[in-house]
């Protein structure tokens, strides 16, 4: 293991410090260690170098801003000293294209504002009207006895985002673009990054180009047509200045939004699946509340009616944060915490590590939702100790949609279905890209 250096030369009579740091093992620096054990890792790191200290991954020097302060300071991003686009396009940039977490200062400010007419209140109201038939019908197919959740969800999850943002079905073709949204996520991280056939960056390329296909094909129709879908209200949003997206920017957007609506809401309710099975008395509760609401498919007003549902949702998300780390670069020198941080810099938070501070979270690896009941509130005690959905001018546009989509899913499989893991199982998580269940997640499953 290599020696502690400073991260680059402070500037003549600065009284700031280098950042501290090393590269870790020859040519993959902490890499594999990242993409094994990231918590672990991060843990080390922070108690070794605290919350600002820099390494090498994915053949980046990179500096890692650890912890609720950090992410306060990196997500508000008073004076725009870093840059969404510098550090994510890096990662996805060739296979999510100018989607909207790729985007910068006014120009991100201008493409959101446009896309909020897709997430106004109504327009969630008309989303979960599509949703509920198409939940049934999905759930309707599931066998009793053994299966594997994470591919079952998907499946669902991908389907629901079909309809509900472009207003079709699939068919045949379901299954070459689920293939299609798998490989460009896993490309991200890929440790090649080169097109190599039959490797990640390569199936990722092809992937994209699979997924603009679908979604340009379908343009002039959406275009002529107004419908209660994403995809139509893309094509048909307009600013009272009359601004208006182009084609290229509805694709962009369609195939970022498709990949985050249904790849997060599987993560998300892959570890409630986990976590109901292996705390069954949750379970149990959980499904009486659904019970008590009296109805099978949820109406927009029953969402707040659901609130063991909600804590159960920001526990999973605590636990399993769908979007690991978030990468960013600096537009300009950085002062944080007594550091100096060059112009040009790769920087990285992390939320996966920073759900697991014991200093903010007691016995942090116990799933524990009443921790965000009322009474107790422990995501209070710093206002960027529980960022799933990022925050700032960049917190997730979806995060309503994200809600609403897995309350109106769990509620139904509730009603239908009873779980269970065997007592010693411990879900393993394939964190190489977007930490999934690594076996899929086997569970036992008993029609209700």
């Amino acid at each position: 293991m290599s020696a502690v250096t400073p991260f680059a030369p402070v500037p003549t009579g600065s009284p700031l410090k280098s950042v501290p740091g090393d590269p870790g093992w020859p040519l993959v620096g902490h890499t594999l260690t990242s993409m094994r054990d990231p918590v672990g890792l991060m843990r080390q790191r922070y108690d070794q170098y605290g919350p600002v200290s820099w390494t090498r991954l994915f053949g980046l020097r990179v500096v890692q801003m650890l912890g609720p302060d950090a992410n306060q300071f990196v997500l508000m991003n008073k004076g725009d000293l870093f840059s969404n686009h510098g550090g994510w396009d890096f990662f996805i940039g060739p296979f999510f294209h100018r989607g909207i977490m790729l985007l910068d200062f006014e120009e991100h400010r201008w493409h959101r504002r446009i896309m909020q007419q897709a997430f106004t209140k109504n327009a969630l109201r008309g989303y979960l009207e599509r949703m509920g038939p198409r939940i049934t019908a999905g759930l309707d197919i599931w066998p009793e006895g053994g299966i594997k959740v994470l591919p079952r969800v998907k499946r669902l999850t991908l389907d629901l985002a079909t309809d509900v943002f472009m207003g079709q079905e699939l068919g045949p073709r379901s299954e070459q673009v689920n293939r299609a949204f798998v490989d460009t996520v896993r490309a991200g991280t890929a440790l090649l990054r080169f097109p190599v056939p039959g490797l990640r960056w390569s199936k990722g390329l092809r992937g994209r180009r699979v997924l603009e296909q679908l979604f340009r094909d379908e343009i002039p129709t959406k275009r002529a047509q107004e419908d209660n879908d994403l995809f139509s209200a893309l094509c048909h949003a307009t600013t009272e200045d009359g601004d208006r997206f182009s084609d290229d920017d509805v694709v962009n957007h369609m195939i970022f939004l498709m990949m985050a609506a249904h790849d997060t809401t599987t993560i998300t309710l892959s570890n409630l699946f986990y976590h109901l099975a292996s705390a069954p008395e949750w379970q149990e509760r959980l499904r009486e509340e659904s019970r008590a609401l009296g109805k099978t498919q949820l109406e927009y007003e029953d969402l707040e009616k659901l609130p063991g549902i909600g804590l159960a949702m920001k526990e999973a998300l605590r636990l399993c944060a769908p979007v690991p780390s978030l990468p960013r670069r600096t537009v300009r020198d950085v002062e944080y915490d007594g550091f100096h941080i060059p112009k040009g810099s790769f920087i990285t938070m992390a939320p996966y590590f920073t759900h697991y501070m014991e200093e903010y979270w007691p016995d942090a690896e116990r799933f524990d939702p009443e921790r965000f009941a009322e009474h107790r509130r422990e995501d209070k005690v710093h206002p960027y100790a529980w960022v799933p959905f990022g925050g700032g001018a960049h917190k997730c546009i979806g995060l309503h949609f994200a809600d609403m989509q897995v309350k109106a899913i769990l509620h139904q499989v509730l009603l239908k279905y009873r779980w269970r893991v065997p007592a010693d199982y411990v879900m393993p998580v394939d964190t190489t890209s977007l930490p999934v269940p690594k076996d899929g997640l086997p569970v036992t499953l008993e029609r209700l």
